[in-house]
């Protein structure tokens, strides 16, 4: 295994950040750690990249121990954390070329791992890094974690503060950085995101709800979805959440995704109760679950 956690355990003083989590990711794997902020992400990364020792457990990456062997997993490993952490008053070049030193490398030793990205700023390379965009800044992190050819790449909310267009082109990258055979452990709130990785691990309150496929995640939630909709939202929300058969209710978009506790469910016996409730332009039709429902399913 690239990455392999067994039982770890993380408190800060009285507050239980992660809980009893175990779970691997193979070699070339694109895995993410799906989850709301303080759901315990960020303190697996740190455990994982040896900047914290876990109170219980064990674990390794590339065959490491994390407390053993903590030089050699720094040597070998790339950390974008969620802050942009680089020398802000250093221009691009200057910052590249101070890890690939601190690593004992240079950049045209790595420059083919980093060419898709590096040439999207290198326009810039005078520029300080300080005053680049957020999706500038964004891709000269990923290049400095990946300028000393890392086996594992861990990326704590990379795309968090991104516009969508550059978190798009993020995704995409990682995609490519996957087929040169580099394992990545990428963390994020961002439910749409889930669906982009190999496997998942649902996490909340620092315990892992579910880890699978993102497909074999949202096969397996157990109701029919409906899209309801209506001409008050904030009205429809507390009336579906009063009707008597209601199981669940999340607003969606412009819709309610709304479950039902019965199996043999009609349309019309909720449509005429929302009427009754004085709503109007109602509409009610099924749709497919998605990462974000089945989160919300397992974290009830």
């Amino acid at each position: 295994m690239s990455i392999s956690l067994s039982n770890i355990s993380k408190s800060y003083k009285k507050v239980k950040a992660v809980q009893d989590i175990s779970f691997d990711v193979n070699p070339g794997e694109l895995f993410g750690l799906i989850g709301p902020d303080g759901a315990g992400k960020t303190t697996i990364f740190r455990i994982l990249t040896t900047l914290l020792i876990a109170d219980e457990g064990r674990a390794t990456i590339a065959g490491f121990d994390v407390v053993k062997d903590y030089k050699a997993i720094r040597n070998s490993v790339g950390y974008m954390p969620g802050r942009f952490s680089l020398y802000q008053d250093l221009t691009v070049e200057e910052n590249l070329t101070f890890f690939a030193t601190i690593f004992g490398t240079t950049i045209e030793e790595n420059y083919d791992l980093i060419e898709d990205i590096y040439v999207q700023i290198e326009p810039f390379k005078n520029r300080r890094a300080g005053k680049l965009s957020g999706g500038m800044k964004q891709k000269l992190a990923l290049s400095c974690a990946l300028i000393h050819k890392p086996k594992v790449l861990f990326l704590d909310e990379p795309t968090t503060g991104v516009d969508p267009v550059s978190r798009k082109e993020f995704w995409e990258m990682l995609k490519r950085l996957q087929k040169k055979g580099i394992t990545i452990l990428v963390s994020t709130p961002y439910m749409d995101e889930a669906a982009l990785c190999d496997r998942i691990a649902l996490i909340q309150g620092g315990e892992i709800l579910e880890i699978d496929t993102p497909d074999a995640i949202v096969s397996e939630f157990p109701k029919t979805i409906y899209n309801v909709g209506a001409d008050n939202m904030y009205k429809l929300i507390q009336s579906l959440q009063q009707y008597e058969h209601v199981y669940s209710v999340f607003p969606f978009g412009e819709f309610v995704h709304y479950t039902d506790k019965r199996d043999s469910f009609e349309m019309a016996d909720l449509q005429s109760y929302l009427e009754k409730e004085g709503l109007a332009d109602i509409s009610i039709e099924t749709a497919k679950p998605n990462i974000e429902d089945a989160f919300m399913e397992l974290a009830r």
